[in-house]
């Protein structure tokens, strides 16, 4: 899809803003950021103040997708926990405003980070925003999830069963072609999932370098964005999907560091980052890791998957989404690897 199918009138958006948002006063500009295959996301610009809008994508969209509502009510009620979320000005959720729901929430002056290996920091400064990452991760597994008035925020049940059976089944809506080793893990996963053992906490769904804004001059999240995936769920999830790209490929679809010497560049190896969550969390260990590993490459392939059939749909907000189809097969692959 052109990027003018995402134009909105900004005199109207501008007028709706001053009515909803305390101290807003247009006119504004909207300038699209540039990555992303998922929510449209917008720079809003006015001459006091910068903001954010991300919206739905127009079109017809695969159930349950593009919940930018959902992103709405998770973050604002994280505003007073240990998890470093942007403020939320304003959710909503009338179509005709700019054609899609959409919120607006504050503008972070931070750093984006798009390559594990982190080749522009120093080793000490790697050292320290893997471990910043880590902290994160644990602080937002350890919010309680009542007294943010998110305990129905997801389904009740055994997690990976629910998530099994969503991502194989937007996986079959999406296909365009059989891939041998995606067919493997739709059979193999739901045959070997773990007992439940009952762990629940709020989950990113998303959780990556990239989805963070850092300090310009330090190891510190600004704030964890991108909140679309979220829900409650096992918080061994979002830990195996951050280690998922540690055994990526440099030039992947989310860039790995598979083959990358870590130990050289102060990055830790997925055994101590994972040995840090779980000094964080008072565990002494993760069993069964491989099938959390398998699972998040079975779920990130599918999401790529339901990319580039919205794209073949002409329903994609990024023009390289038809592209990363190419990268689901490598992801099942992987997974099937760890089997």
């Amino acid at each position: 899809m052109s990027q003018q199918a995402y134009d909105f009138d900004v005199t109207v958006l501008a007028t709706y803003l001053e009515k909803n948002i305390e101290g807003f006063e247009g006119p504004l500009t909207a300038k699209k950021f540039e990555g992303g295959q998922s929510n449209p996301t917008f720079l809003i610009a006015t001459k006091k103040q910068n903001y954010v809008l991300r919206r739905k994508p127009p079109g017809k969209l695969l159930k349950s997708a593009h919940a930018v509502d959902r992103e709405f009510r998770v973050m604002s009620a994280l505003a007073d926990t240990n998890v470093p979320v942007a403020k939320m000005y304003h959710l909503c959720e009338d179509d005709s405003v700019i054609g899609s729901m959409f919120y607006v929430m504050e503008f972070i002056d931070g750093t984006v980070r798009w390559d594990p290996a982190l080749p522009e920091i120093s080793n000490e400064e790697r050292s320290a925003i893997y471990s910043e990452m880590n902290r994160v991760l644990a602080a937002l597994h350890s919010v309680d999830i009542t007294s943010v008035g998110l305990d129905n925020y997801g389904k009740p049940g055994n997690y990976f069963e629910r998530q099994i059976s969503r991502w194989s089944s937007q996986y079959r809506s999406a296909e365009t072609e059989t891939i041998e080793s995606m067919e493997t893990l739709y059979q193999w996963l739901p045959q070997n999932m773990p007992e439940d053992d009952g762990r629940v906490s709020l989950v990113h769904g998303d959780f990556r370098l990239d989805n963070m804004m850092f300090s310009h001059d330090r190891a510190n999240v600004l704030a964890l964005v991108d909140w679309e995936l979220s829900t409650l769920g096992h918080p061994f999830a979002d830990l195996a999907y951050q280690c998922m790209q540690l055994r990526m490929e440099k030039d992947g679809m989310m860039p790995g560091l598979a083959g990358v010497d870590r130990t050289s560049l102060g990055i830790p190896s997925e055994e101590a980052y994972v040995a840090e969550y779980c000094e964080r969390m008072g565990l002494n260990s993760i069993p069964n890791w491989n099938f959390y590993l398998a699972f998040s490459f079975f779920r990130f392939a599918s999401i790529l998957q339901g990319v580039k059939k919205r794209a073949l749909n002409g329903n994609a907000s990024n023009e390289k989404a038809l592209s990363v189809g190419n990268f689901v097969k490598p992801l099942a692959d992987l997974a099937v690897s760890l089997l």
